[in-house]
């Protein structure tokens, strides 16, 4: 920590530019008529964006004649029927049924084993790569660079079926571990362009002045750059968990049905529900899938940056 504080003083004290805010500046943009409608707009998109999921949540705790009765919708307000059938205005039999009897909890271990797995090791080829590209003076830069876009641009569907072949010949179709392969190749252009764009706002100059007080450039990077990267590592690692976990391509076409994630888990279940009358099990499915995401979010929110400032 000493090592950091006397680098940053220098790096700091070699480069800092004054950015005060501006005296008289307009500080009404947001007052009168352009202000009451940016707050109607904001409170239109919250209902629009947040009414269809509290709906589904608030129906996943009724039983099916209340929530899905075609003869008076209120009753998925007042839960009458699901008081009738189970003493309570509001009932967990439906994810009880989906977690205990159609054990679901399988599926979500398989998620977070496969999620956790496809960041980790994104975020660490990423954090290496991002950081040696930055730090580097070679024309080929961004000739590599173009090539991760290029790569990333490709649809999913055409990056698995190319790799299914050799899965095939191999006996490795259908295990996780090529699911985290699949997907860590699919996610490292995209992690290694958003890590890339943040090491290039810390300055060189750190770099160099840990260096010069005894640093390797290894140590340099995990002893004083890498504290800086908290915010950055925070937004990548966010990313990299919702392109992992929202995927359906990858994981539908290498995992079969059993062992599969959380979102073919869904869509499988949601085809096959309406016929063996367990559409209840299909709400809290929904809710199981969308929930987890908000708690992310939520946990992430302080974390979210556009900007990294190296010296603050």
């Amino acid at each position: 920590m000493r090592i950091r504080d006397v680098v940053l003083h220098k790096a700091t004290s070699a480069k800092i530019v004054s950015s005060k805010p501006v005296a008289g500046a307009s500080q009404s943009a947001y007052h009168g008529w352009p202000g009451f409608l940016s707050t109607l707009g904001l409170l239109l998109w919250l209902v629009v964006a947040s009414l269809p999921f509290l709906w589904i949540a608030w129906g996943s705790f009724k039983v099916e004649a209340d929530f899905f009765s075609k003869t008076d919708w209120r009753g998925a307000l007042t839960g009458a029927r699901t008081l009738a059938e189970t003493g309570v205005r509001f009932t967990t039999d439906a994810y009880s049924g989906l977690w205990v009897q159609e054990s679901f909890w399988r599926h979500a271990g398989y998620t977070l084993g496969i999620v956790s797995l496809t960041v980790c090791v994104s975020l660490t080829l990423g954090l290496l790569a991002a950081y040696a590209l930055s730090r580097s003076n070679s024309p080929y830069v961004g000739w590599i660079l173009l090539f991760a876009l290029l790569c990333r641009a490709l649809p999913h569907v055409v990056l698995v079926t190319g790799y299914l072949p050799a899965f095939f010949s191999l006996g490795l179709w259908g295990s996780w571990p090529v699911a985290v392969v699949v997907l860590v190749a699919i996610n490292q252009p995209f992690t290694l362009w958003l890590l890339y764009a943040f090491f290039r706002r810390v300055p060189r100059s750190i770099d160099d002045s840990a260096m010069l007080d005894g640093c390797s450039q290894l140590q340099a990077f995990r002893r004083v750059v890498l504290p800086l990267m908290w915010p950055a590592i925070a937004t990548t690692a966010l990313c990299s968990f919702l392109l992992a976990y929202n995927d359906f391509a990858v994981t539908g076409l290498l995992l079969n049905r059993h062992e599969t994630t959380i979102v073919p888990a869904t869509i499988q279940f949601l085809g096959t529900a309406f016929d063996s009358g367990k559409i209840m099990y299909a709400v809290a499915a929904v809710v199981s899938v969308t929930a987890p995401l908000f708690l992310v979010v939520w946990y992430f929110q302080r974390r979210l940056v556009r900007h990294i400032s190296p010296v603050a």
